[in-house]
């Protein structure tokens, strides 16, 4: 499953890197929400009397002094969302951040006295963690096939699809809004494959698979329309069965009647 995901998005990467402005190179890092992630500086040792500046979106959020041997992180900086997630490696100059959360998502560039060199600016996306998609049976549509509704709620940069088998059904992604996202499905109430429903983002997915005999049973709404129905033809057909019984014996009276007022007819006639 994992490969068939990452083979339908391919357009999602998880590691990759992108020329940026002047030649200086952006390398983008995904990560899920609640892990550490570490972006590296490629120095053997930070030497004396330099000075090392980390920044998110230009905002100074810690820097290395090694001329006062001075480690300083800026707790309120960003509206605080790095407070006490930081660390600094003070050989190399690498930033760790601890914990992170969706809103560590920006671009981070660190800066050197007197350096040139590129891989000092990073990209970090944190993907929120994926919930299992719901599948739940859809009343409100056709009463021929089985129709059921895929949903996840609270979702972005994700894609929603289904599948049947390991062929892909059909499919709804969203990028940067914080939304909910329903993928609906028509099955046969007797077919037999295997369906199921995925949502992903590039580094990880989560997968629900759709039991037809137990989520394909008739809808209360359906049972109740189809009781209704059936009252009525009930009714029709008594109904009708009334009438034409009124009738046979409206006719059977008549009958009666005329054959009665023969006879008198016939019986005066002869003693004439």
């Amino acid at each position: 499953m994992q490969k068939k995901v990452f083979d339908v998005f391919i357009f999602f990467l998880c590691f990759w890197s992108l020329a940026g402005v002047f030649g200086v190179e952006v390398k983008s890092v995904s990560v899920t929400e609640g892990d550490s992630v570490t972006l590296p500086v490629k120095l053997t040792q930070i030497q004396e009397n330099e000075e090392i500046e980390w920044k998110f979106e230009d905002i100074l959020i810690a820097d290395i002094n090694r001329k006062d041997n001075n480690i300083t992180y800026y707790n309120n900086a960003a509206d605080g969302r790095f407070r006490d997630r930081l660390k600094l490696d003070t050989q190399s100059g690498s930033l760790t951040i601890m914990n992170t959360t969706t809103k560590h998502t920006g671009l981070y560039k660190v800066t050197r006295d007197h350096w040139t060199s590129v891989n000092n600016t990073f990209s970090l996306t944190i993907y929120a963690h994926l919930a299992a998609p719901v599948i739940n049976r859809d009343c409100s549509s056709s009463v021929q096939y089985c129709s059921v509704l895929c949903s996840v709620v609270n979702v972005s940069a994700v894609s929603l699809s289904w599948y049947k088998g390991n062929s892909l059904l059909s499919s709804i992604s969203v990028f940067n809004l914080s939304i909910s996202l329903s993928l609906p499905l028509e099955v046969e109430y007797q077919d037999k494959n295997t369906y199921s429903c995925v949502v992903y983002n590039p580094i990880s997915n989560q997968t629900t698979d759709l039991n037809i005999s137990t989520l394909c049973q008739p809808c209360p709404e359906h049972t109740h329309r189809f009781g209704v129905i059936e009252a009525v033809i009930r009714l029709v057909l008594s109904a009708l069965v009334g009438v034409a019984a009124v009738a046979l014996l409206i006719y059977d009276i008549r009958s009666r009647h005329f054959h009665l007022r023969r006879r008198v007819q016939t019986s005066a006639s002869n003693t004439d």
